[in-house]
């Protein structure tokens, strides 16, 4: 290696490095290694001042490098002629001749059945017969043990349903207890139903109340 740097050397370097030179370019232009460039930077410059400049530099360096090759690009003329012929000429081609132009549009005709209230009813609602509840469940209720019972209307994922269907009276389960404990307000509490056979069970109880469905997560389930 070359000898001792002097300080004049060491203030180039660093006025350089402040300008975009990168640290390879300085070890060789001063015939020393990477390590004693970095060095002096860092003893200069301090340790933040110095990462920032690489970051920097590295981003002109890389911008330079895409301008450089735009301009040897724009520098082959001829190239870049046949280029945009070729696209004119498809162009010119594709006006002249239907078989070229794609629509990324599909027309299609509308569906025109009619749905009627009974099969939207029988299709949304699953009976309580074909249900197979999960081993527990989670209900909310008032603190005096009550059911908490809602019209079908107050769920708005099933607002599609018939008037009739959205008057009827619900009571709720959760199959996550967290997501009970959520909906849960101070007046009310969540219980546990550890035997969810009693709902099958209390079926006939329940639609005595006035109450005809349950609604659960996935499934509005008919009494």
């Amino acid at each position: 290696m070359a000898k001792r740097l002097t300080e004049k050397q060491k203030k180039e370097i660093i006025e350089s490095f402040k300008n975009g030179a990168v640290v390879n370019f300085l070890s060789e232009k001063f015939s020393c290694s990477k390590l004693t460039i970095t060095r002096i930077l860092k003893i200069n410059l301090g340790e933040v001042s110095y990462k920032k400049l690489i970051k920097t530099n590295k981003i002109n360096n890389k911008l330079k490098t895409v301008e450089k090759g735009e301009i040897n690009n724009d520098s082959n003329s001829d190239t870049s002629y046949k280029y945009s012929s070729k696209i004119e000429n498809f162009n010119k081609n594709s006006k002249e001749d239907d078989t070229y132009q794609v629509s990324p549009f599909l027309e299609i005709s509308p569906i025109d059945y009619e749905i009627d209230h009974l099969s939207r009813k029988e299709v949304s609602s699953v009976p309580i017969a074909e249900i197979e509840f999960p081993e527990t469940v989670y209900m909310i209720v008032d603190k005096k043990i009550e059911l908490e019972t809602k019209l079908l209307g107050d769920y708005p994922e099933w607002e599609f349903l018939p008037e009739d269907d959205l008057n009827r009276k619900t009571i709720e389960v959760f199959y996550d207890i967290k997501v009970a404990k959520r909906l849960c307000n101070k007046e009310q509490k969540v219980i546990k139903v550890p035997n969810t056979d009693v709902f099958k069970i209390a079926a006939t109880s329940l639609l005595s109340k006035g109450i005809s469905r349950i609604v659960s997560a996935d499934k509005l389930i008919a009494l």
